[in-house]
């Protein structure tokens, strides 16, 4: 396995974290519930931050996206339309606000349609989504599971995008198809320069990638749910090769990149991931847990677990612009809730 920890330079910058943020809590504070923010929600999945610290939220099957307040409480900001969910894992997945929303007002969403996955724009203004979606990537593959769906922006600016590999585990492994990557976009939806084989793709032989997140030293970190073996947290790095579907986890010296530790898929079935105070924190869906993993220093790769079994499925994790963390819960049939978490 590669030791190396910076990316290829300006390929990637960090996210924007306060000082105060990342001096909140000493590396071995341990998180606890610091409220709950919203409740009675439907399977929420993606979730950014707006400038001011109030969040959009967006609901997989119904496609509705909710502005969620600093102090708690949401109010229903808009439907993006053409969403289709056909009970399984498609409908509104992804949600990135723009790094220049201040002048431009866009978020973007990584959602299915009947035909596609897509990534399109809305301009959010006064509370409200305004506009019809603008497509910026149309035409990834899409299945009722593996549809992938997480997107993050970094200052340069990228969009990285994740995508799975719908089920047919060939595609991820070519590197002319859109699924089962990592994909780098400039903020219109073209190939961002410099990626590694002159087209979207920044990393290939994924099975099913959700979540993606900066660190605060600019390096990318990505959760893959496996299929009967191993679930993986990877450190992407552009143009290698993550082995599925020839391998599931680590292969050792066989000539992929491994995981930087890996789960079975009972104790984990990893979607969102953040990183704050060295390590990163990854939602267990079928585990019901959140774990913690140390990306640096002398508990290297130590994963914890917390919260197990307290909140039932945990979707996503998102730093916070104070420091905390907040979750999102999957259990469905409107008892979902978006929860703060804290350190202390």
């Amino acid at each position: 396995m590669e030791r190396r920890t910076v990316l290829k330079a300006g390929l990637v910058a960090p996210a924007a974290v306060t000082g105060s943020a990342l001096a909140a809590a000493p590396a071995d504070a341990r998180p606890r519930l610091g409220g709950t923010l919203a409740t009675g929600l439907d399977y929420p999945w993606g979730l950014d931050f707006l400038p001011g610290g109030g969040a959009l939220v967006s609901e997989r099957n119904s496609g509705r996206v909710l502005h969620v307040r600093p102090g708690g409480g949401a109010t229903v900001a808009g439907v993006v339309p053409d969403v289709h969910n056909d009970g399984g894992e498609g409908g509104l997945m992804g949600v990135a606000v723009s790094p220049t929303f201040s002048r431009d007002r866009w978020v973007y969403f990584f959602l299915t349609t009947p035909s596609d996955n897509r990534i399109v724009r809305i301009r959010y203004v006064d509370g409200r989504l305004s506009g019809a979606p603008h497509p910026i990537l149309t035409g990834i593959p899409s299945d009722s599971t593996h549809n992938g769906g997480g997107l993050w922006f970094t200052s340069y600016p990228s969009l990285f995008a994740t995508t799975g590999d719908t089920r047919n585990s060939a595609l991820a492994q070519n590197k002319g198809s859109l699924a089962g990557k990592v994909l780098r976009l400039k903020p219109d939806g073209t190939a961002q320069r410099g990626n590694p084989f002159g087209n979207r793709v920044y990393s290939f032989g994924h099975r099913n990638v959700e979540g993606i997140t900066v660190d605060a030293s600019g390096r990318l970190w990505a959760s893959e749910l496996g299929e009967n073996t191993w679930d993986e947290l990877n450190r992407i790095l552009p143009g290698r090769n993550y082995g599925w579907p020839r391998v599931e986890g680590t292969d050792r010296a066989g000539g992929f990149r491994d995981p930087l530790v890996q789960w079975h898929p009972a104790d984990c079935s990893p979607s969102g991931v953040t990183t704050l105070h060295g390590r990163a924190w990854v939602g267990a869906l079928r585990g019901e847990c959140l774990w913690s993993v140390d990306i640096d220093g002398r508990g290297l790769r130590r994963k914890t677990r917390y919260f197990h079994g307290t909140f039932g499925r945990i979707r996503n994790v998102k730093r916070a612009p104070d420091g905390s963390l907040w979750l999102t819960t999957s259990n469905g049939g409107g008892t979902d809730k978006v929860l703060r978490v804290t350190f202390g």
